[in-house]
């Protein structure tokens, strides 16, 4: 079991009413198992995926990834699980601006003090179609060429668990589907677990499991 959630509830504190953001949220995922949270603008899907990489905190209910409780950690234990066991692609990028494409590919690599931090960049760039614009940097990329980078960088991360808010989000038709593809490719080649926030109802469909939210409760 790569990740295994109980009861998750999110509150937050609105002027002077308090806002319920997730209520009752659980289920469950297997190593190498691919999962679609759907549902309409404002359900919850990026506050959950926000709890699930340990990027925030619920207000109450039960996180395990990998068998370690995240609801259990204070944040810099919870960012030492993010550095070892999780990739991030997110919606708006959050590439380095001084750093080439190639070195903020490479970046996650040389933190963990891989070995071979520019073959592994090298070759998930061309993965995703960038071989030839590896030595630019975000400003001189288009926004699908910086989402493509980005996930390039969470999949050389080579993580046990890959979160992704609206990867084909910023894509155009053909980017939007090389990247589909290659996200279930990557995930079958490993037994890295897949989970992906979006509104594209084909790549939901593509995955293993899904679940919708509404107002913060999954749907049956």
């Amino acid at each position: 079991m790569i990740l295994k959630v109980n009861g998750l509830k999110k509150e937050v504190t609105s002027g002077e009413s308090l806002l319920t953001i997730l209520d009752n949220v659980s289920f469950e995922l297997q190593e190498g198992q691919s999962l679609a949270i759907t549902g309409p603008s404002g359900s919850g899907k990026s506050t959950l995926l926000g709890l699930l990489a340990g990027l925030d905190i619920a207000t109450s209910g039960e996180i395990y990834l990998d068998g370690i409780g995240l609801h259990l950690l204070d944040e810099e234990r919870r960012a030492g699980i993010r550095k070892e066991k999780i990739g991030f692609v997110f919606q708006s990028f959050e590439l380095l601006p001084s750093l080439t494409a190639l070195e903020n590919v490479m970046l996650p690599s040389e933190l963990k003090s891989e070995t071979k931090p520019m073959e592994n960049a090298e070759y998930f760039l061309e993965r995703v179609g960038l071989k030839d614009r590896q030595h630019h940097y975000p400003n001189q990329l288009s926004g699908g060429e910086q989402q493509r980078v980005a996930i390039a960088r969470a999949f050389a991360c080579k993580s046990k668990i890959l979160f992704a808010d609206e990867p084909t989000g910023n894509l155009d038709p053909k980017n939007g589907e090389l990247i589909s593809k290659l996200l279930f490719e990557v995930n079958a080649e490993s037994d890295n677990a897949l989970v992906i926030v979006t509104h594209d109802h084909e790549l939901a469909r593509n995955c293993d499991k899904k679940i919708e939210l509404k107002l913060g409760q999954i749907v049956e």
